[in-house]
């Protein structure tokens, strides 16, 4: 690490227990009441936990591990159990995952055993498992939850090495030949008591579709997945203590290291945390890679996330009490900071609320929690805010601003609060709900705008009583209140447009892919690039305008550096741009193998429309004012240029007909424009001569008031194989 940064960490550390020590012993309101003094402690507990918890992340980055991959001979790869949880996903959902599972590379196939494991022992995922040759582990009464369904699939198989996916997660082909390496040296000194071993290796979690966030705050193109910050930043920093969190998916673990831990645990619903941790405690180091190996589907609609983030709280909480973590003398002090970190972090809900509050009760309700004047705060508090705001701007890197997630908690505060306390004081949710992934909004998630849109009034009223009247001096004393009001209405203004949503209209994520693609139509063969692919489309871009008859079927040839795949389809639509032509293609469904082959092209990539580091040069208040004018149409959007189903080339050529001067407008191998001032010359059907080349029109539609005459090209098929044709269209494309 440089100097400067550790310069910069220990600046940020020291000056921050100086505030602390200040607040505690010289700003809690003492002479208040009742109320006031226990908010005001309640406040400064919570400072030393948000101040504590960025101690463990500054500590964690000064200690930072980097890990290079093993190399390996084919013949040590050995063999691996790579199992899918199911319970009542579609199989349509499932089929993606399989399919992506079977085509993983490993030099001996033969090795990779792939079990659908579901605790619904449902026909129809038996039958998926049958068309793709995997095996089925079935379960009865879906006991235990998620834990029984895996502990069902272990006690069928065993591989040394076992890898896990959540039904949705698709992984990439270089998934094992990623991670496997890894345990290799493990294996070599399998009986040396002085080597720690490896008990898993964790990859990100990473969606393919936009969160919640990135979509709800029309973000998709300006900030990272939500889950980014700790699945590529917080538990790539947890290597350096050897303890990397099990997240439950993507994931590559010891088969010794699970059967000491004692398989997955039944009195947790996070069964992943808890395991990872008594895999921890039983001596085995864990860690987390940085590139991600599977995208999976992230809910988007907020009840679904909302729940979601339930369970992984309760589950978290119940977990860390089940293994006892600061007083469990199997796991190592540093191990214990990494899971109390993991606790700690579902109470940063409450102290958000505590946070937003503390402003609102001295402005609103003139009830003082912090007991101090104006330069002495100023002392104390700016130097530590401006070096730990530095310094957790350090450890967060390009994935996440500090800002955003202020907003992500405050958005999540007041419905997380409650359940958090509920489990920590005993009151626990056991049964296990699986998140839905399907689009599954309704007009009732408006409600959820209630808390949020309360606290913004309160706290514009706070802004606006406490300043009104006063001037200079006055104004300057009572910034610091002003400063956090605002910081806080900016919070909760995203908040509530967060609320508001957005309509969802793909139905099918696109991918980013450039692959060499050839296009067949009747006798003509063209070999360009795509831009995009999904399940039902794809994209291509053409320099040079191509025809394609209406409703004609096309065959698509996509060439990748492994295989070719082969479909039909019809053009959708075609978009001029600056450069060329973009055609979007709808693709017929594919026959099975041809849709294993195609599942494959599109699902094998992480989806490069989407940013991995959020826009630096976006402010918080830039992307408010953006939220503002989207969420109230407001926004001035350009026109989209002329969609067709043919290329259309913008012409201004002067023509002769009947040696009259006419101007040719526009041509799009169905129609021609052409304007002119004179009537009688513009016959219903006429043939016109240009280049050497003959167009035989028929007039469609006449408008008189602009002399515009829109002409069908009725011979566009013998055009098309009339080489003089193809030099005009060279030429027209070459003026453009």
């Amino acid at each position: 690490m440089k100097d400067n940064k550790k310069i910069l960490y220990l600046a940020a550390v020291l000056f921050s227990v100086i505030y602390l020590v200040w607040r505690l012993f010289f700003t809690l309101p003492l002479s208040g009441s009742l109320f006031a003094l226990i908010f005001g402690i309640a406040l400064w507990v919570s400072e030393v936990v948000s101040n504590f918890t960025a101690f463990i992340l500054i500590w964690s980055k000064s200690k930072e591990k980097i890990f290079e991959k093993p190399v390996l001979e084919n013949e040590e790869y050995p063999h691996v159990d790579v199992i899918i949880a199911t319970h009542n996903e579609d199989v349509d959902l499932l089929y993606k995952t399989v399919n992506a599972c079977v085509h993983m590379e490993y030099p001996d196939p033969s090795k990779v055993h792939i079990y659908l494991s579901d605790d619904t022992n449902r026909k129809e995922v038996k039958e998926l498992a049958k068309q793709f040759n995997v095996g089925y582990a079935g379960f009865e009464n879906n006991k235990h939850a998620k834990s029984g369904n895996l502990n069902n699939a272990l006690s069928m198989t065993n591989s040394p090495l076992v890898a896990t996916f959540d039904a949705d997660m698709i992984p990439y082909s270089k998934f094992l030949m990623e991670t496997v390496p890894y345990f290799m040296e493990d294996f070599k000194v399998k009986d040396d008591p002085n080597h720690k071993h490896l008990g898993f290796i964790q990859t990100p979690q990473s969606f393919y579709n936009a969160d919640i966030f990135q979509y709800n705050l029309f973000s998709e193109n300006s900030i990272a997945n939500e889950q980014d910050f700790f699945s590529r930043e917080v538990n790539v920093l947890n290597n350096a203590h050897d303890t990397a969190i099990y997240t439950g998916s993507n994931t590559l673990i010891l088969r010794q290291a699970i059967e000491e831990a004692g398989g997955f645990p039944t009195n947790t619903i996070t069964e992943d945390f808890q395991l990872g941790a008594k895999i921890n405690s039983c001596g085995y180091r864990s860690i987390s890679t940085l590139e991600p190996m599977a995208s999976g589907l992230t809910p988007t609609d907020f009840q679904s996330v909302l729940n979601q983030r339930v369970r992984w709280a309760r589950g978290v909480i119940r977990s860390i009490y089940n293994l006892r973590i600061l007083t469990n003398p199997n796991f190592k002090w540093n191990q214990k900071l990494v899971f109390l970190n993991s606790y700690l972090y579902w109470w940063s809900f409450f102290r958000r609320l505590l946070y937003v509050f503390a402003p609102i009760l001295f402005t609103v309700f003139n009830i003082r929690v912090v007991d101090t004047d104006f330069w002495i705060l100023m002392c104390f508090w700016l130097p530590s805010y401006f070096l730990l705001q530095s310094a957790m701007t350090s450890v967060s890197g390009e994935i996440r601003s500090q800002r955003w997630g202020e907003i992500q908690e405050t958005i999540f505060a007041p419905y997380l609060v409650i359940p958090v306390f509920l489990e920590s004081i005993g009151i626990t949710e056991k049964k296990f709900k699986v998140t839905k992934k399907s689009v599954n909004k309704s007009r009732y998630e408006l409600l959820f705008v209630v808390p949020h849109l309360i606290m913004l009034l309160l706290s514009l009223y706070g802004l606006v009583k406490f300043n009104y009247g006063k001037y200079g001096s006055e104004l300057l004393y009572g910034s610091v209140i002003t400063f956090w009001l605002l910081h806080h209405i900016v919070n909760l203004a995203y908040a509530v447009l967060f609320s508001l949503g957005r309509p969802i209209y793909r139905k099918f994520e696109r991918f980013y892919a450039k692959e060499a693609i050839t296009i067949t139509c009747l006798n003509h063969s063209y070999s360009l690039y795509t831009t995009n692919i999904s399940e039902e489309g794809l994209s291509f871009f053409s320099e040079e305008p191509i025809y394609f008859p209406p409703d004609e079927w096309l065959n698509f040839v996509i060439q990748t550096e492994i295989n070719s795949v082969e479909v039909r389809g019809k053009i959708a639509r075609l978009m001029e741009q600056s450069d060329g032509w973009l055609y979007g293609v709808w693709i017929e469904k594919p026959e099975r193998a041809n849709k294993q082959a195609y599942f494959q092209l599109v699902y094998d990539r992480s989806n490069q429309y989407l940013p991995k580091k959020h826009d630096v040069w976006l402010t918080p208040l830039d992307g408010l004012i953006d939220n503002f004018m989207h969420h109230f149409s407001i926004k001035k959007i350009a026109a989209p240029k002329k969609l067709s189903k043919f290329p259309i080339i913008t012409l201004h050529e002067s023509i002769e007909i009947q040696n009259t001067s006419v101007v040719l407008k526009e041509f799009d191998f169905q129609t021609m424009v052409i304007q002119s001032d004179s009537v009688d010359i513009m016959q219903k059907q006429m043939d016109v001569l240009y280049k050497n080349v003959l167009f035989k029109l028929t007039l469609s539609v006449s408008d008189l008031s602009t002399g515009n005459y829109v002409y069908l090209v009725e011979n566009i098929d013998e055009l098309i194989e009339d080489s003089a044709f193809h030099s005009l269209l060279k030429d027209w494309r070459n003026k453009r």
